[in-house]
């Protein structure tokens, strides 16, 4: 045996929540534990379409946490770049990736083609989609489903299973065990009181621990499903009765069947008006039908098919969401839930300049996204091009999260020990994960804990701390957070205004003048022989 009969390479979600995925190498096989999407501002989507670290060709398997697109979403382009192996996973999850790779396929062509056809960008290389739907479907027929806490061998040496980590339909985190090294990757987890799903399980003594901490420095206030339902319905009579729309920024899974299981026992209720509800957005409709197929084993329900509720209404093609431009006084979900594409975008655009509309938050935002910038207060927004006044109201309820807060996690990790070995937080921005790393090292002081960077690679051994063979990627780690782009948006959007606000015509031509003169003398410094800008 080796010193390190098992290494760890962190490609993506460290430092960071989205871009999920961990290569396991033992015995001259890898295998992935998954594989997802980069997610918010545009420099950090450009990864997305970058050379994978590995040659797809020679990973055998892929054990999959869920169907969310930033943990599945980079499974078509490995399909693409030549990958054949097994993905394995729950049933739930298969289903749900039927519908989830395909949408993401079409989008990413959709986006390409909108790109490509922009005015500004005559003249200049096509953009090429990171795959297309037909990879997509590709990649859904490689799935294998397996149940939870059944034993299987996804890679020679390597024996897995998967375990209820209560964060959305199908989820799981991972079991692995390979050269006598024994590991748990947590996945996304679930809050407590999480709705159709029960607690997180796993087992415990562990040589090392990967966990997730979106919510790494966040403590949630404990509400039940009925507080929280009648925290909605507070938020609903209010947005209503100032006679516009309701905006809800939904992911169409998990998110919005949560929304439409307590808006329907408030509507039954008679806790709100009866207003349609639009869920306007085909990817959504056909999840909800694989819930309903599961229908009999999710909790919450009563018994009773909430989705079939009267005043549901699922818009199918563009020109039906196009009417919705001209409602008043309804409930609109829409996708996606950071605001970052999808049929939420003409939403905003028709109702974050109304007074009398409301947007509601319900789930994460992730630093970069259009849905952060809006909830951190912006006045303008830059959405496809155009400026927006926000004028709507912007309300946020955090009790619907689907990842668990940092007790839970801290609880969570608790309930794994004792592990020998080496805890790694990943998937968190920055500050989250360091107070979680705080109060773990505070509540368990003789953990050994490592936040990793995506490049890392840590050799594993049975009963000994992780140690570091590989250093992190920092052209990666350059393009975490908020970017150039968004810093662009956020000027050009108030740049108008500014200049309007100099009162002298000449004035306002020598403002353009000389930022002129300052782009250029950048421009020159990226010349071959430029030392660099010229002194002001």
């Amino acid at each position: 045996m080796t010193e390190h009969p098992l290494t760890l390479t962190f490609h993506g979600a460290a430092q960071t929540v989205t871009g999920s995925c961990m290569e396991f190498a033992h015995g001259g096989q890898s295998l992935l534990v998954d594989c997802g999407m980069f997610q918010g501002s545009r420099t950090l989507e450009t990864l997305n379409n970058g050379a994978f670290a590995f040659d797809p060709s020679r990973i055998p398997a892929v054990v999959l946490t869920h169907a969310h697109i930033d943990h599945s979403g980079l499974l078509p382009k490995l399909v693409a770049q030549g990958f054949d192996g097994v993905i394995w996973c729950t049933g739930q999850t298969a289903d749900l990736l039927e519908y989830m790779l395909a949408d993401a396929g079409r989008i990413q062509e959709a986006d390409t083609q909108r790109r490509n056809r922009r005015r500004d960008r005559a003249g200049e290389k096509a953009f090429a989609p990171a795959y297309t739907e037909a990879d997509a479907l590709a990649a859904w027929r490689l799935c294998r489903k397996v149940g939870l806490e059944e034993w299987f061998e996804p890679a020679g040496g390597i024996r897995a299973r998967l375990w209820n980590a209560g964060h959305i339909l199908g989820a799981a985190s991972v079991e692995l065990v390979a050269g006598g090294v024994k590991l748990m990757c947590s996945g996304d987890l679930g809050p407590e009181n999480k709705a159709f799903l029960s607690d997180p399980e796993g087992p415990s003594g562990f040589d090392h621990l990967v966990c997730e901490s979106t919510y790494g420095g966040r403590e949630r206030e404990d509400v039940t499903i009925e507080q929280r339902r009648k925290l909605l319905g507070t938020e609903v009579r209010a947005a209503l009765a100032r006679g516009g729309n309701l905006i809800i920024p939904v992911f169409a899974l998990e998110r919005t069947q949560e929304l439409m299981l307590d808006l329907a026992f408030l509507l039954r209720e008679g806790e709100v008006p009866d207003v349609p509800v639009f869920i306007d957005s085909p990817l959504a409709s056909k999840v909800t039908g694989v819930f309903s197929r599961y229908s009999a084993e999710l909790e919450d329900t009563g018994g009773w098919d909430i989705f079939a509720h009267s005043s549901f209404h699922f818009t199918g093609d563009v020109s039906e969401s196009i009417r919705l431009n001209s409602v008043s006084g309804a409930i609109i979900m829409a996708a996606s839930g950071m605001c970052e594409g999808g049929r939420i975008r003409h939403h905003l655009m028709h109702n974050l300049h109304r007074p009398d509309s409301t947007v509601l938050f319900v789930g994460f935002q992730a630093r970069g996204s259009l849905g952060r910038v809006i909830l951190e207060g912006a006045k303008t927004v830059r959405i496809s091009g155009t400026d927006v006044r926000v004028r709507a109201q912007i309300r946020r309820i955090d009790h619907y999260s689907a990842h668990a807060d940092q007790g839970g996690l801290v609880d969570w990790i608790g309930a794994r020990m004792p592990v020998s070995g080496t805890v790694f937080l990943d998937h968190g921005e920055p500050e989250g994960t360091e107070a979680l790393r705080r109060e773990l090292q505070r509540k368990v002081p003789d953990a050994h804990v490592r936040i990793p960077a995506i490049g890392e690679t840590y050799g594993l051994a049975a009963g000994a701390k992780a140690k570091r063979l590989a250093t992190g990627r920092t052209d990666i780690q350059q393009a975490i957070g908020a970017d150039w782009q968004n810093d662009y948006a956020a000027f050009a959007t108030a740049l108008k205004k500014r200049l309007t606000n100099i009162r002298s015509e000449e004035k306002r031509r020598d403002a353009l003048r000389r930022m002129s003169e300052i782009l250029d003398s950048y421009n020159e410094a990226v010349r071959p022989g430029s030392n660099g800008p010229k002194p002001g």
